[in-house]
Formats: C-alpha cells, structure tokens, sequence
C-alpha cells in the first residue's frame, strides 16, 4: 500500500476544511473542528478515488494528473464533510 496518495488526501482535507470554515463562518467548527473534520473528509475523498482507481499511486506510479486529483479529492471532501458536520451542530443547537 501506497502511503503517499494518503497523506496527500489527510494534509489538503485539512486545509480544504480550514478554507471552507474561513468562507462560511456561522458554520466554522473552530480550527482545531475544521481540521478534524477535513482530515476526515479527506480521507474518504481519497478512499473513494482509490477505490475508484483514480487517486496517486493507484496504477503504481505517481503522475502529475493522479496528484491534482487527490489534492482535488482531499480539498473538495475536506470541506464537504466539515460544511456537514456545521450543519448538524447549527440544527442541534437550535
């Protein structure tokens, strides 16, 4: 198993994750929330692209196309899962 497209799935789902709190600020989980919650949305963005093929490393090689994916993946699913989770806490709290 290849580490690589993980990682890059973990780190840019926490950045995806800060950017999306940053942008919608009444559903900011705090930085500590937004990283979490990204860190978690990036790994299932990468998984499924994994299981999908797509992602870094899939096919054995690391080409330029599978690592903007999985940066893609990680960001888009890092930010997703922490708009979710802001939903969720913003419904319960009422």
């Amino acid at each position: 198993m290849n580490v690589v497209p993980l990682l890059i799935s973990l780190v840019t789902g926490a950045i995806g994750g800060n950017a999306a709190g940053s942008v919608l600020k009444k559903l900011s989980l705090g930085t500590l929330g937004n990283s979490l919650a990204g860190i978690l949305g990036g790994g299932l963005g990468g998984a499924i692209l994994s299981q999908l093929g797509m992602s870094a490393g899939a096919s054995g090689s690391l080409d330029l196309s599978s690592i903007v994916g999985s940066l893609a993946s990680g960001g888009v699913g890092g930010g997703a899962v922490m708009a979710i989770i802001g939903l969720i806490k913003k419904a319960m709290a009422k």
